[in-house]
């Protein structure tokens, strides 16, 4: 049991446990402290010093985030000494700040501004450096911008792709007033090993760094009557979008999403999660076939474990960091590309479209999913399958433009063909939900009966551990399985690159053994991903989780292979999973990337 320490804090007497920091301290008495550097994701650093506080007796102030309490501190977070010197931080930092807010992404979601009208900093005491500087703007990514105008030096997007990604894309260079933050070499985002996972985006306090938009590209395509613009909405996007438009945290706002998009004028309004249920059965499929050709055929050839291969930023990474193991990524597309490629396919047919008069719109809680769309394998339906990516975020910005009151709208549905989906689809928002889709629909194409777990849920694979393990005895399958009988499906989830790297690490080693792994690279899966609403937080990814499970118990469809729009889509137009027309357009393969 841990040690207690009694302190005081603005005179109030409190006893919390050992090793407890001031910050943590005070907020058991709702007292905020402000803070730029310090997140609850990381690791404890003080750097910006913006949370200095007095300690009775003591010369120095110390930083609340990275100081420990001791037996009988006296603390006093707002003295005017404590006060006068956060305003000269604030002042400092705004010195070295492209302080043209109107001008800037953030603007109105950024945390050194809202303390700078906190402390009400109007007039500059400093010489203001960016106007003698020469800065750089780093635009060659098709995800992420970084400007260094606007970076304060918190160190918040290195600790982020270090800790929680085990990347570091970026890194602290040079010293003093030149210290900046960069990349190996200095090279552009581009041409590192940067994921795109958006983490660093979450995590920065200002729009240094920021998502790459494409909302007037998109406002264009709607306005251009001839086109035909169609979208596409990611799973954990109705979980999130709320968060931005007046809705607390875990909110499902799915009708009220869907009502929206048809008032800023997309001609269609479809879902992923139809897309998630295709990529069940293409991936189920592939995952049947390998242990076959493993267990029975005894193929040299085919390469167990099989890891998912939705989630674009854990794709970039095992291309850059395990390119040995590209063999074991599942060749399905993401759901967001087996969708652009039917886009401009089978819907275009359906509906008797000129696909060249398609433009396809996503709309994703992830930032790597622009740099996926980009890529040159997805032009497989002979155009660019999904023309342009947009995050929650940029959805919740068109929707405030458009003068849509969002809490006042009614629910709607999606429009059909390519617009039905189960709770297994909607599952793939949440960390281990993959996962969890695949063994609903590959335990019962095994055995002919449900997985033996109560309402379908897996419970073994769900939850917010880093990495998370599960085994699926299956017993009495069909003949044509018999080789199965009493086989035990071992299973491996894990979601942050960091976390990855330790499976990867621990298959590599020879340590562990999984016939089947899921990676999400952003913590939490999809649901907290890099162009999710801001801020996020442990206690924000819970409450997503929750309202992603809340949505596929609600569903009354919840297998992928039950979709009756996936079984048309078949029996009218791709024949049976991986045959040759489903694997032109919806599977592909990927290349090894240089690490530096």
């Amino acid at each position: 049991m841990s040690e207690k320490i009694n302190l005081t804090i603005n005179g109030i007497p409190l006893r919390v446990d050992q090793n407890t920091t001031i910050l943590e301290a005070a907020e058991e008495l709702s007292i905020k402290i402000p803070t730029l550097c310090h997140h609850k994701d990381l690791c404890v650093a003080g750097n910006c010093r913006v949370c200095v506080v007095e300690e009775v007796g003591v010369k120095k102030l110390p930083a609340a985030c990275a100081t420990p309490v001791h037996e009988g501190m006296e603390i006093l977070t707002n003295s005017l000494k404590v006060r006068n010197s956060r305003k000269n931080i604030i002042e400092l930092l705004l010195s070295e700040h492209n302080a043209d807010c109107t001008k800037c992404y953030k603007n109105g979601n950024c945390e050194l501004q809202t303390l700078a009208a906190e402390y009400k900093i109007i007039n500059q005491e400093f010489i203001h450096l960016p106007d003698t500087k020469c800065y750089t703007i780093d635009e060659f990514s098709p995800s992420i911008i970084k400007d260094d105008s606007r970076c304060i030096r918190c160190q918040r997007c290195v600790r982020t792709c270090a800790e929680i990604q085990g990347v570091s894309a970026l890194t602290v260079g040079y010293k003093g007033d030149h210290m900046k933050i960069t990349t190996f070499f200095e090279k552009p985002i581009a041409d590192v090993v940067c994921t795109n996972c958006g983490q660093c985006v979450n995590h920065c306090p200002t729009g240094a760094l920021i998502e790459k938009n494409y909302i007037e590209e998109v406002w264009e395509a709607i306005a251009d009557p001839k086109m035909h613009v169609v979208v596409q909405t990611a799973p954990a996007v109705r979980i999130g979008l709320g968060e931005e438009l007046g809705f607390e945290p875990g909110s499902r706002v799915t009708g009220k999403m869907v009502s929206a998009l048809k008032r800023l004028g997309f001609d269609a309004v479809l879902d992923t999660d139809f897309t998630a249920d295709l990529t069940i059965l293409e991936e189920g499929t592939e995952l049947l076939t390998r242990l076959k050709k493993v267990l029975v055929d005894k193929d040299p050839d085919t390469h167990l474990p099989l890891a998912t291969s939705c989630s674009p930023g854990w794709i970039k990474y095992i291309e850059h960091m395990y390119p040995e193991y590209l063999q074991n990524l599942s060749t399905c597309k993401s759901p967001q590309q087996m969708f652009g490629a039917l886009v401009k396919t089978y819907y275009a047919k359906e509906r008797n479209i000129d696909p060249a008069n398609i433009v396809s719109v996503s709309i994703m809680p992830c930032t790597a999913k622009k740099f996926e769309a980009n890529r040159p394998e997805m032009h497989d339906s002979g155009y660019r399958d999904v023309d342009f990516v947009i995050t929650t975020r940029e959805l919740a910005i068109m929707i405030k433009q458009a003068g849509i009151e969002f809490t006042h709208l009614p629910e709607e549905h999606y429009d059909k063909i390519m617009g039905d989906s189960t709770g297994a689809g909607v599952i793939f928002g949440a960390t281990g939900g993959v996962m969890e889709a695949a063994l609903r629909t590959a335990y019962e194409i095994v055995t002919g009966r449900e997985v033996p777990f109560e309402n379908l849920n897996i419970t073994p694979v769900r939850g917010m551990d880093g990495v998370r393990e599960a085994t699926i005895k299956i017993e009495n399958p069909l003949p044509d399985w018999s080789f199965l009988d009493g086989a035990e499906l071992n299973c491996a989830i894990a979601h942050g690159l960091v976390n990855a790297k330790d499976l990867m690490d621990s298959i590599k080693s020879g340590k562990k053994s999984y016939h089947f792994v899921e990676v999400m690279a952003c913590p939490g899966g999809c649901l907290g991903g890099g162009g999710q609403p801001i801020p996020t937080s442990p206690e924000i990814r819970q409450k997503r989780m929750e309202a992603i499970y809340a949505e596929d118990m609600d569903m009354p469809l919840r297998k992928s292979h039950d979709n009756p729009e996936v079984v048309h889509l078949y029996e009218s137009f791709l024949e049976k999973p991986n045959s040759e027309k489903a694997h032109h357009l919806l599977h592909t393969k990927y290349v090894p990337r240089q690490r530096f």
